[in-house]
């Protein structure tokens, strides 16, 4: 490695090239940027969670696969001290952690003096599908974080005010970032803006079951498309698969992980369903608005923030959800202001390539100022 280049490890991810989530689309974007502008970057992930043979894979880009438990309530703690491990005795310069269930293992980092920006991702402790324990590892994480780690980052100001009431602290605003994408097909037996649209896992504080309950009163109507599942199994898919055989109009793709046909859902829809209770800037959310997609979105602090004066808010109530939906797919009008409002402010606020400069920026102060105190 050249002495005049730096060096990151990036931690809490399941790996690169991944296409798992938010972090992970994050990560495909962020690793080649600070590559370009003189980074040794090095990804920590998980086996069989990344596309080596990825066309659009940088080589740049080191890797290193630790091991963990795949386990729902394990996963990010084990494959995150493995990570935390390997990365002390590698010696980056920097290391961005992602997620607060990784706090636990700052300390490691810390010793090894290697600092740290954090990205506390949402308020994983108000998460519904977190059992009582659960919800109090992650909150313990990030009294950890907040203990151990150097810098924060927040991906929304609201988060941001929740971490400085709790936890005193400041830190620096990078929400997640959108693709504004050429003009793609539309997927077969499908028209533009002629379908509702749903991409979510299936957990209760994405709304999922109003959602489902209110299906039958749309599907008559319009086509609905579900995109999404638990991960798990279990009662959500089982609706979701009910609902598919009983509504000729109804399509439940489970987990697209082909950007493109994404994409292309977002592109053409005449209504996104964004049911996201918790959290901060959602990332599906961004990539919706930079695709131009008519939005409804639960009306939350999160939600409102990232939407701005573009999209549609509902209660989480299925009486809520049918008249916005319907409201906004019989107006052709509204869908296309609503689609050039948000694409519009996607563009302005939410682009990758601001989002990379930010992180390039977070870093390279965290990095000058360690190297000022040791």
């Amino acid at each position: 490695m050249s002495e005049s280049r730096k060096s990151v490890a990036i931690i809490g991810t399941r790996g690169y090239p991944s296409y798992y989530g938010g972090f992970e689309t994050a990560v495909r974007r962020l690793a080649p940027y600070l590559v370009d502008h003189g980074w040794d970057v090095t990804v920590y992930g998980r086996d069989g969670s990344t596309k080596d043979d990825d066309p659009a894979r940088d080589h740049r880009v080191d890797t290193v696969v630790t091991r963990g438990l795949e386990r729902k309530s394990l996963s990010t703690l084990t494959y995150g001290l493995t990570a935390a491990r390997h990365a002390a005795r590698s010696k980056p310069d920097v290391a961005l952690v992602m997620n607060v269930a990784n706090g636990y293992w700052l300390p490691i980092l810390r010793r090894a003096n290697i600092p740290t920006l954090v990205n506390v991702d949402g308020i994983e402790w108000d998460r519904d599908k977190w059992g009582r324990l659960a919800k109090a590892v992650f909150h313990g994480g990030a009294k950890w974080a907040a203990k151990y780690g150097t810098r924060m980052v927040y991906d929304s100001t609201e988060i941001a005010r929740r971490w400085g009431q709790e936890f005193k602290l400041d830190g620096d605003f990078i929400p997640y970032g959108g693709d504004i994408p050429g003009e793609l097909p539309v997927e077969h037996g499908l028209t533009h803006r002629g379908y509702v649209l749903v991409v979510a896992r299936f957990v209760p504080e994405n709304s999922i079951a109003e959602f489902f309950s209110a299906v039958p009163l749309i599907a008559d109507k319009y086509k609905v498309v579900i995109v999404g599942s638990s991960g798990y199994g279990g009662e959500f898919d089982q609706q979701a698969g009910a609902l598919a055989e009983t509504h000729s109009g109804v399509s439940w793709l489970g987990h697209v992980s082909d950007d493109q046909r994404l994409l292309a859902l977002w592109q053409h829809a005449g209504a996104y369903y964004h049911g996201h209770s918790v959290g901060g800037t959602n990332p599906a959310l961004v990539q919706a608005m930079a695709c131009g997609a008519p939005t409804i979105a639960r009306d939350t602090p999160y939600n409102r923030e990232v939407l701005g004066q573009g999209g549609l808010l509902f209660q989480p109530t299925v009486e809520s959800i049918v008249h916005e939906l319907l409201g906004l797919l019989s107006s052709p009008d509204e869908m296309e202001k609503q689609s050039a409002l948000l694409q519009e402010r996607a563009k302005q606020h939410y682009s990758w390539d601001g989002v990379s400069a930010s992180y390039l920026r977070s870093l390279d102060a965290l990095r000058v100022s360690a190297s000022k105190t040791l």
